[in-house]
């Protein structure tokens, strides 16, 4: 088949290096402008742009993909189909009623619709996950369902693990659905509506921790935001990052929030029902380190407070 690709970040890779060596002809990658990133505020191309140069790829970055310009640029390229994995831009009708567009997507659908697939399913303690490959219509993530395969989520899962093997097997995926299109033997499925669930685009304040849920759940919410937003708390006023954490089993005298226990392993704080041991963070302005490193350079002590609460609002409490 001539295919267009439509990718921008790591998660898009595997796919787009599993069509360069089949035997389909990509002739042409989509993927989105330059951004400026960093301290220094360079502007830096994204990966799928950079493998696809390297490659030898034509690339195009339109800023708007339903633009008339780049609409014509799609009929002159002639694709038999657009693939599409972590673009960064919903397609408009114009595209998605002319081409059949694929679409792969970081969940079982109809479970966890929407840009956070890998995040919300860790968070939410779920045991396993998988990839989808769909054809698109005009809703988001609604379209019928190609193929599915499941990943289980291990213990020492974070989204940072999770997303490379998903990303992987979703590579696999994508090669398995065009031969199964190109034999005829794939016969798309609707998906059901009232299975389906969203997951929302993450913001900085969803790391947030709370210390009166459960140690578990805490766990899998820092499991669940590596390597971004993270999930954070505050001492004295100062945010600090939870970058890994394990549980343990607590006593009748623990508060939440409150550290019951202080060792070289780690940091062990109340909850709503049992301990979270923080193992590893990253105090505010350096680099992540373990927990012993950190209490070399800060006195934390049983009995302090971890707040769930802005410096601003712990400072009007004070």
């Amino acid at each position: 088949m001539k295919i267009v690709y439509m990718g921008t970040p790591e998660f898009a890779l595997p796919a787009l290096r599993a069509l360069c060596r089949s035997g389909h002809q990509v002739v042409g990658v989509v993927t989105q402008p330059d951004r400026p990133r960093g301290r220094g505020r360079v502007l830096q191309a994204p990966p799928v742009k950079r493998f696809a140069t390297d490659a030898g790829l034509r690339v195009f970055q339109p800023p708007n993909a339903g633009a008339p310009e780049f609409i014509e640029t799609l009929r002159c390229l002639a694709p038999d189909m657009i693939i599409v994995a972590a673009f960064g831009q919903i397609l408009k009708p114009v595209i998605v009623d002319h081409w059949f567009c694929m679409n792969l997507h970081a969940s079982l659908l109809p479970k966890y619709r929407g840009a956070a697939p890998i995040n919300r399913a860790i968070v939410n303690g779920d045991s396993e996950t998988g990839v989808t490959t769909m054809k698109m219509d005009r809703g988001l993530d609604t379209g019928d369902i190609l193929l599915r395969r499941t990943v289980g989520i291990g213990e020492s899962d974070d989204a940072q693990s999770l997303h490379d093997t998903l990303a992987e097997e979703g590579a696999s995926l994508v090669l398995e659905t065009l031969n199964k299109l190109e034999d005829g033997s794939l016969v798309p499925v609707p998906q059901d509506p009232a299975q389906a669930t969203y997951a929302s685009k993450l913001t900085k304040e969803d790391g947030l921790i709370f210390w009166n849920k459960e140690a578990g759940e805490i766990r899998n919410l820092v499991r669940g935001l590596v390597p971004w937003p993270g999930a954070f708390t505050f001492f004295k006023s100062r945010r600090i990052r939870v970058t890994r954490a394990e549980t343990a089993p607590g006593t009748p005298e623990d508060r939440a929030g409150a550290i019951a226990r202080v060792s070289d392993h780690g940091i062990e704080v109340g909850t709503a029902a049992g301990r979270l041991v923080i193992t590893e963070l990253q105090p505010e302005g350096k680099k992540n380190m373990r927990a012993q490193a950190f209490l070399q350079g800060h006195t934390m002590k049983k009995g302090d407070r971890l707040d769930a609460r802005l410096p601003s609002e712990t400072t009007n409490a004070a």
